[in-house]
Order: C-alpha cells, then sequence, then structure tokens
C-alpha cells in the first residue's frame, strides 16, 4: 500500500489533521515512483487530487531526507491558478512545519526582498518568473537555487503545446547547471491524447519516469451533455436566465469580447453576473472569482481562464457558448462539474452560429468515441534558443562562445537542436548588431539594448509574442486592458465594455498607454484582434461526417436537429468519407478537403504551383479564384509527390526575436511549424468526388 511509505509524520497528518480516510487511486499509485525520486506524468480529471499525489510524497521525501532551503519549484501556466494553490499547499506544508511563498509578476518587492533573504522550501512560480530571477542583479542564483531538487509542472499539456513549454525546459536546463544534480519532473494534467509522448518530452534522455494514469472516478456514462441552437448571443442570455435559477453557472465564452456582450446581456435580464478573463485588472479579477464562490444563484461568465484547475467553489453547472478549441478543452470544462457525491458532470452547448453548432456537434462525437488531441511541442524552436543565449549573457554578465552550450544541453536534445545551431544564431546576432564581442565576451550590441534592452529587458523574459494593450484606470483601480484598435475603431460618444461594465472615456495617455474611465450607463462595446484558431484535421473530418449523415445524435434539441437538417439540405453535395470537388455554372470552384486550416493552406499554394490558381483557403475548404479541369485536378493527386512548402513572411510574427534568426534557420523554424505535411497527405489520399451539377429541383 503506497500509503505505508510516506513518512509517519505525514501519515499522522493526512489521517488526523485533514481527516482522510482513503486517497484517492492516483494519488496511492503516485507514492512509490516520486519517493524513489522518478519522473512522472500525473494525469486525472479536473479535482482529481492531482496536487496532493504530487505533494504527499514529495514532502515525504522532504523530510526523509532532510531538505533544507528552495528544494520544489511548482510551475503553473497562470498566475490566478498559482494564487489560488498557494493557502491550499501553504496548509498542507505547514502541517509539516515547511515554508510555501508564490512568486510571480504581481508579488511586491517587500514580498520579493523576504523570499530572497529566508527561502521558502516550495516556490508557486511561472517559467518566466525563473528566467527573472536567473537574470536579476537583486538576486544570485547560484545560492537561490543550489537545494532545488524537485519541479512540479501543474497543467503540463498547457505549456507543452506551445513556445512556453520549450522556454519551461530551457530554464530547467539552466538550473541543472547551477544544482549540478538532475532535478526530478512532475507533470500534472487532466486531459492529454499522448501521456507517453509528454512524458519523453518533459524527461531527459536516460531518466526514468512513468505515466500515472489510474481508472477514472467519473465515466463517461455518467455525464450529460446537451448541443442547442440559439443563434445570437441575446438568445443565449436568455436561456440562461431562464435555466437553473437559483444555481451556480460557469458559462465559458472563447473571446473576451463576447465574455463582455454576454455579461451585458444577463446583467440586463436581471442575473447577478461576475466577469473573469485575462484582459481585467487583478483586483477585478479576484473580487469576481471571490463573490462567486460565495454566491449561489449567479454566472460567472469566462474565458479559458477559468479551464485551468482554478477553484471557483462548487458549480452546478457549466454552459459553452459556441463551440471550445479542443476536445481537451472540453474536458477541462467539463470537469469543472460533478464534484459533490451525488451529482454528475454536465455541459450544455449553445450555439449562436451554424458553423459553431456543426463544429460543437463534432466535437461531441469525437469525444464520445474517445478521442484526445495529441499534445505537440511545435518543432526546432531555434527563436527560444537564441532568447536563452541572451538570457544567459543577463545571468552571467557577458558570456564566452562556449558559456552558453553546457546550460543549455538538456534543453537543446529534448528540442532536437545542435551546437552548430548555437553558433549560427550567435554569428548571425554578432552581424547584425543585436551582440558584440569584446574580449572574448559577448554581450548586447547597440541594435540589442534598443530592440530587447526596455525596462531592464524584461521583454526578453516571455517567449510568446503579447498584444500591444492599453491600461484601463479608474482611479488608482486598473479595471482591465484593451486593444488601441478599440479606441482608434470606435465612436467617441460608444462607451467602453469593459468588466461586464459601461465606462466612458475622460482620457488618453498615449505615452505611458493609459486611459482614464468613469462608469456611465447603457451599453459599451469592446473589440480585441486575434485569429481563429486552425481545426485539426480529425475535428475537420468529423465536422464533414455530421453534415453527410442523416440521423440526429442524442445530445440533440429540436432546435439542433432543425437546424442541422437545413444544413445538410443545403451541403447535399458532400459525401461522407470523401473530398469534394464541387463545380458550379458559373466556373464557381471550390475544393471541399476538411483538412483543417494548415493543410489546406499548403494545398492552396499546391495547386497554385500545378495549375497556376491560387485558392483562399479555411479549415474546410480552398475556394478557387480561377477554373481548373476536375479530371487534370484527379491526375495531379494520384502523381503528388512530397508537396512544397513555401512559408509566408507574414507567418514570422508568430515567433518572438525572429530578428535573431538568419534566413536559413527562419525558413527551417516556419517550415517545421506551418508545413502540415501529414495532414495533407491524408486530403491527397482520401476518396475524390467531383460534383458538377446543381441538385434536381
Amino acid at each position: 500500500m503506497g500509503f505505508d511509505l510516506l513518512h509517519p509524520a505525514l501519515q499522522h497528518h493526512i489521517v488526523n489533521s485533514l481527516g482522510w480516510r482513503s486517497l484517492r487511486p492516483l494519488q496511492e499509485e503516485a507514492i512509490k515512483p516520486l519517493t524513489n525520486g522518478e519522473n512522472a506524468i500525473l494525469l486525472a480529471p479536473t479535482a482529481g487530487g492531482k496536487t496532493e499525489a504530487a505533494a504527499f510524497p514529495i514532502l515525504s521525501r522532504m523530510l526523509e531526507e532532510d531538505w533544507r532551503g528552495l528544494s520544489v519549484l511548482y510551475v503553473c501556466p497562470i498566475k490566478a491558478l498559482l494564487n489560488n494553490l498557494l493557502p491550499r499547499l501553504q496548509a498542507l506544508a505547514g502541517l509539516m512545519g515547511r515554508r510555501v511563498e508564490v512568486w510571480h509578476g504581481d508579488v511586491g518587492e517587500s514580498a520579493r526582498k523576504r523570499i530572497r533573504k529566508d527561502r521558502p522550501d516550495l516556490l508557486l512560480t511561472t517559467p518566466e518568473s525563473i528566467e527573472a530571477l536567473l537574470v536579476s542583479r537583486k538576486n544570485i542564483p547560484s545560492e537561490f537555487f543550489r537545494d532545488v531538487r524537485v519541479a512540479i509542472v501543474d497543467e503540463v499539456h498547457a505549456f507543452a503545446g506551445d513556445d512556453r513549454g520549450w522556454h519551461l525546459l530551457a530554464v530547467l536546463s539552466r538550473l541543472e547547471a547551477i544544482t549540478e544534480r538532475p532535478i526530478q519532473r512532475i507533470g500534472l494534467s487532466a486531459t492529454v491524447g499522448n501521456p507517453e509522448q509528454l512524458l519523453e518530452w518533459l524527461t531527459p534522455a536516460g531518466r526514468r519516469g512513468s505515466v500515472l494514469n489510474p481508472p477514472a472516478e467519473v465515466a463517461t456514462s455518467e455525464t450529460e451533455v446537451a448541443l442547442d441552437h440559439v443563434g445570437t448571443t441575446e438568445n443565449a442570455a436568455k436561456v440562461i436566465a431562464r435555466m437553473h435559477q437559483g444555481l451556480k453557472r460557469l458559462v465559458f465564452c472563447d473571446s473576451r469580447a463576447r465574455v463582455e456582450s454576454l455579461a451585458v446581456d444577463l446583467r440586463e435580464l436581471g442575473v447577478t453576473t461576475f466577469v473573469s478573463h485575462s484582459s481585467l485588472g487583478l483586483q477585478e479579477r479576484r473580487d469576481a472569482e471571490q463573490a462567486f464562490q460565495e454566491g449561489r444563484d449567479c454566472v460567472i461568465v469566462a474565458t479559458s481562464t477559468l479551464e485551468l484547475g482554478i477553484d471557483v467553489g462548487d458549480l452546478d453547472h457549466v454552459i459553452q457558448i459556441d463551440c471550445p478549441p479542443s476536445v481537451a478543452g472540453f474536458l477541462q470544462r467539463l470537469g469543472r462539474t460533478g464534484r459533490r457525491v451525488g451529482t454528475v458532470r454536465n455541459c450544455l452547448f449553445l450555439a449562436t452560429k451554424s458553423d459553431a453548432l456543426v463544429r460543437s456537434a463534432a466535437l461531441i462525437r469525437l469525444w464520445r468515441q474517445g478521442f484526445v488531441e495529441p499534445v505537440l511541442p511545435p518543432p526546432d524552436p531555434l527563436h527560444v534558443l537564441a532568447q536563452q543565449i541572451m538570457g544567459l549573457a543577463l545571468q552571467k554578465r557577458g558570456i564566452t562562445r562556449e558559456d552558453w552550450k553546457e546550460p543549455t544541453a538538456l534543453f537543446r536534445q529534448a528540442a532536437g537542436l545542435s551546437g552548430a545551431d548555437g553558433e549560427e544564431l550567435i554569428a548571425h546576432m554578432l552581424h547584425t548588431d543585436l551582440l558584440t564581442e569584446d574580449s572574448g565576451l559577448l554581450w548586447f550590441g547597440r541594435r540589442g539594448e534598443e530592440t530587447f534592452g526596455h525596462r531592464h529587458f524584461m521583454d526578453l523574459m516571455v517567449v510568446f509574442a503579447s498584444e500591444p494593450l492599453l491600461s484601463v484606470r479608474y482611479g488608482r483601480l486598473e479595471v482591465g486592458q484593451i486593444h488601441p484598435l478599440t479606441i482608434t475603431t470606435r465612436k467617441s460618444e460608444t462607451p467602453l465594455a469593459l468588466a461586464g461594465r459601461a465606462w466612458t472615456i475622460i482620457e488618453i495617455d498615449w505615452p505611458r498607454k493609459r486611459v482614464s474611465v468613469q462608469p456611465t450607463t447603457g451599453r459599451g462595446k469592446v473589440l480585441w484582434m486575434g485569429d481563429a484558431a486552425p481545426l485539426g484535421i480529425e475535428q475537420a473530418q468529423e465536422y464533414r461526417e455530421v453534415l453527410c449523415g442523416d440521423g440526429y445524435d442524442e445530445e440533440w434539441t429540436e432546435r439542433a436537429r432543425a437546424e442541422i437538417d437545413r444544413l445538410r439540405s443545403d451541403f447535399w453535395f458532400l459525401r461522407s468519407g470523401a473530398t469534394t470537388f464541387l463545380s458550379k455554372p458559373n466556373q464557381e470552384q471550390t475544393w471541399w478537403t476538411f483538412g483543417g486550416l494548415l493543410a489546406n493552406v499548403q494545398l492552396s499554394g499546391w495547386l497554385h504551383s500545378r495549375f497556376g490558381t491560387s485558392g483562399k483557403a479555411d479549415n474546410y475548404r480552398i475556394q478557387l479564384e480561377s477554373p481548373i479541369d476536375p479530371s487534370r485536378l484527379s491526375e495531379a493527386i494520384r502523381d503528388a509527390g512530397e508537396i512544397e512548402f513555401t512559408p509566408d513572411e507574414s507567418l514570422a510574427e508568430r515567433l518572438k526575436f525572429k530578428e535573431c534568426l538568419p534566413p536559413t534557420a527562419m525558413r527551417r523554424e516556419l517550415e517545421a511549424r506551418f508545413a502540415a505535411r501529414r495532414d495533407s497527405r491524408t486530403v491527397l489520399e482520401s476518396r475524390l468526388a467531383v460534383v458538377l451539377d446543381q441538385p434536381e429541383a
């Protein structure tokens, strides 16, 4: 029994102080490998006890081996989750006489000074804050981090799927160069389609690791899911206001503008409504989440900020406006419910658009089939390697051409990058004056200082490009942040909508990026910029199958069935399991591939190279600008070999530190990331149906 392996003092407090009669399956299963120092991925649904599953064996090791100083880093993707976990872990570690603190961008200087002077046993933080601690002149990394033995990575899938994951592995690589010992790595995740690959990504080669995934305590069959078509956001608000009155409801929207709009509609209907999204001020978010925790008959409307394991109390119902971006995201949201004994997980989809209705139907089908998207780290993170070279220069106050190699070795090994890659980057940065070399030491050149040196190089701590936002302030309170286009595109008399309320703009301070406001009545308008996320080929093809079917799924309401029937009539030309080339009498031609956006962009380029015609691509189709002979397309598909991909220059805007990449490295990284060769090949190998005529009357 795993419990018997824990330190006796911890056993005593679990039984007597916490009052636990038993451990959950994951908590039992994790004890032996984690107390043995193994790396691991721990999988369980939301609220499945993952935090304790990692904390119990690590606290036990801390007591058994008498660890002193900062020995554990607990890394989260968002500050709100860190704040949420702090009291929980402080209480748990406090029973053992150990201390827990938090360090992120909102922590004040007095608290930071206290932590630097007296390091806690466990520090809750982010990769960006670790980077900042490594380069800060107020901190001595070799002293601050020398005792680190364990890194617990919460919501590890949220890191691994983008460049923040590479940044995390890079700072862990640098920490191991300081500690001169392996750091045990423990990833926590609620949903992931490829856990073994995720473990391989997190764990350095040659080290032991395991995936711990005991049977779920709540089965899919104990879940209630419904899909309705309501047509507009206003109608969605009316449905939410009427349903589940007296209960606590969490509503997810996948844009900040939609969150604000829905919140205004709900408040006008007399519903007690709170708002949570990343562009709200810290105090606004905390006040909303606290009020929602303490309330009963209320709604909180949120973006994916509340998808991760932040505790907002006992929820009765989750409502999804339109479609979440992935099955994994849906499972995260679904897992917010069904935590009380006698309750089940539940989610109501309210589709405001026809496209979202079919996407939701397709996503629910994939979930019923047991599909979850694999988490795939973006390949060839050369720009992150460039950032790490500059970070090491800051950390060491200048580096030689050899100093960067050992601290980045584990990161480069995981990312498939070589020493030659780093040397090529350094040569380019020297040539373009991003770096300069003096007496064998590399430091920032004049252009490097101008590009990255603002605010003591703080922009260098973050590997993702962020929107240019303005701070909205009511007196000294930051209400939130908005995109500059909100200001430049609105009519002067139109109030802003933010935090679910309307505001009148009093003054705009462009140099300081501040907007002063005061409350007003009426409806406001807020505009955020952002591209729609591309669908994977699995979702796109299931979308087609929904439209090609003739029956109804049990989750669909009467309104959803009626709208899907109408859409099936409109898309009469589609064929199940095939791509469709639709040629209309007016020479308008569309290739319905259902390959996903990235594959369709690549196939559009292939069409141009073969037939000289360009095409406008989206997730489902390629609309041709000039007609081609369908028989020639069929022949070209049969003969198609490896499809060439020429990255559009605009794709480089998605890479931060792009200035550091020579043209060959830039092309290599963009090709690796955006050439959807597998999905393109799947489309080309599918049966092609050619439809030339309109349906019969």
